[in-house]
């Protein structure tokens, strides 16, 4: 079990879709270990990791320890200009993707950022500008679901109609704070986003996903910071409430209350509820049970049975594959352009809104 979600890295689960050298890919801005979870996603689909650049050194060494293959880039242009490198992996400062993601861009070469993309709806504008003058693809790894096996489950029952039409999405996505050993931007609102902004878009990409749509409204969100005081700027609790466009909602919690107490750094769940039956996934593990709890805990009842299935390392994270072959063939089959959009925009908007709680 992870105590840290800042150094969740799922391994394997991968099929690799591509041999040596068809697919070269490059990683920066190392401020999240999110990276590692992505580079390992990338290469278990058989993507070659050429380059890391960051200029803090201890980062960099600390990723070739996981990634000795990489080559250390003396600079940001190195990277960019080396015209063989296809896609950069990034993990910038929350407020810093998007500047990156259009340098990247202006290169010729697709971007894969860490959640949240944006941290402002005028970095939203011009990435939608840069996508639509270049054709390149600007992703973003919602890991709460592209990379749990649970979440990828939870899907492909929803495509095969199990429990009819999807109603409603609740996320509840509680997270460890940690707060001694998080950088200083994880604190100041400019850069990291706000709450529902941040891990918020983990919750609003799966609704968007799992109800089928391709547009919603924010009904309703409140943020507060109920007890870190010295940390004026931190939220650590966030709701809302979501209308899809096709009539589907949504129910999203995310907060820093996960309890020490916990094995793991979040006890995250997700629930679906249908026209002919209900979907739970427990994701990170069952809590009190064995203490070799690998979590991706599926429940589901339709009109025929109730069922429990442990999908851990049986489903793997079909997301990557899929990816590396969008970019080689400038499809979406992993997903689309507009669905990375439309979460964004509507991530912005829940913070934007959002009642401040005193």
């Amino acid at each position: 079990m992870k105590s840290s979600g800042m150094d969740y890295a799922p391994r394997g689960g991968a099929e690799a879709v591509v041999g040596p050298g068809e697919f070269i890919f490059a990683a920066m801005a190392l401020e999240h270990g999110h990276i590692y979870g992505m580079c390992n996603g990338l290469t278990g689909a058989g993507a070659e990791l050429k380059w890391v650049y960051d200029p803090d050194a201890a980062k960099v060494g600390k990723f070739r320890e996981r990634f000795p293959q990489a080559r250390v880039a003396e600079t940001e242009a190195q990277v960019l200009e080396d015209q063989s490198v296809k896609l950069v992996a990034a993990a910038a400062i929350p407020c810093d993707r998007c500047d990156l993601g259009l340098r990247v861009i202006s290169h010729g070469k697709d971007y894969f950022t860490d959640k949240t993309p944006f941290t402002t709806e005028e970095q939203l504008r011009r990435a939608r500008a840069a996508v639509g003058e270049s054709g390149l693809k600007y992703y973003v790894y919602f890991s709460e679901r592209l990379h749990v096996e649970g979440a990828v489950y939870a899907g492909q029952l929803v495509d095969q109609g199990r429990i009819g039409r999807v109603l409603q999405v609740i996320n509840i996505a509680p997270h460890r704070l940690q707060k001694d050993s998080r950088p200083d931007w994880f604190f100041q609102r400019e850069k990291y986003g706000g709450i529902l902004c941040d891990i918020g878009s983990h919750q609003i990409e799966q609704f968007l996903h799992y109800a089928g749509a391709a547009d919603a409204r924010v009904l309703h969100a409140k943020v507060a910071n109920y007890a870190n005081p010295d940390r004026p700027e931190l939220e650590d609790f966030g709701d809302a409430a979501l209308l899809a466009d096709n009539g589907a909602t949504q129910y999203l919690r995310v907060d820093w209350f996960n309890p020490d107490g916990l094995r793991t750094w979040g006890d995250g769940r997700l629930f679906i509820m249908g026209t002919e039956g209900y979907i739970e996934v427990r994701k990170y593990l069952d809590v009190a049970r064995s203490e070799d709890d690998k979590g991706d805990h599926v429940y589901v009842v339709d009109g025929e049975k109730e069922e429990y299935v442990s999908v851990a390392g049986k489903v793997g994270f079909p997301f990557f594959g899929q990816f590396v072959r969008d970019c080689l063939n400038r499809t979406e089959d992993s997903m689309t352009q507009d669905h990375v959009f439309k979460a964004a925009e509507l991530c912005l908007e829940a913070q934007r809104v959002a009642e401040r709680i005193a």
